[in-house]
């Protein structure tokens, strides 16, 4: 399968990892995992076929690094859009409905904000890991993840896990362009509400 071209990264001495794992996002927008080849990768950047393996080895080494720095950018940005909101539970764990919401709605916004921008990469790093080395991309899930979710620990049991199946599950429909003419915001307010109804304690 054909990649778009684009003019060849520039990189000095000591970054071409950077540079080809940027390159290689880009190519993942195109060509999916499947397709995303290290010989195709070293040509766009403009180094010999075999100067990438001197990072990764092979194929899975380049996805899995991909992987790792997505949630490394999707923890920086979650963390970014919380960081003025408590990170426990107001009240010594009693639920403070209205700082739930609150904390909910903007890890909601920026959940979905990353997740439209960047579906192919997030599909990656949700991508099923039953296999050797899968351990170190779930740590990086949860160092992404953990910090600005930690409000869901007021909510029920498998609060987290309902909320991303929720959030992803909308990300991928406004992605498509299946939700209409409806704001992106609206639609994820609505969720958000919905979410807090079936959360928060009756």
């Amino acid at each position: 399968m054909e990649t778009t071209e684009r003019p060849r990264t520039a990189y000095h001495h000591g970054n071409l990892r950077a540079a080809l794992l940027e390159r290689a996002e880009e190519m993942l927008d195109v060509v999916g995992p499947h397709d995303l080849s290290l010989r195709e990768l070293a040509r766009s950047v403009g180094v010999s076929h075999g100067a990438p393996r001197r990072h990764f080895p092979d194929r899975q080494a380049l996805l899995d690094a991909l992987s790792e720095a997505g949630f490394a950018r999707l923890g920086a940005e979650l963390d970014a859009a919380t960081a003025d909101l408590p990170r426990t539970p107001p009240g010594g764990g009693v639920v403070d409905e209205e700082a739930f919401v609150r904390h909910l709605s903007v890890f909601a916004h920026a959940w979905v904000r990353f997740a439209v921008r960047h579906a192919a990469l997030l599909e990656l790093m949700f991508a099923p890991r039953d296999r050797p080395g899968a351990a170190r991309l779930r740590a990086a899930a949860e160092r992404s993840i953990g910090p600005s979710a930690r409000f869901l620990a007021a909510a029920p049991e498998g609060a987290q896990t309902t909320v991303l199946a929720a959030l992803q599950g909308l990300a991928a429909l406004i992605g498509s362009g299946m939700t209409g003419e409806r704001p992106a915001r609206e639609l994820i307010d609505d969720t958000v509400r919905m979410l807090a109804r079936g959360l928060l304690p009756r």
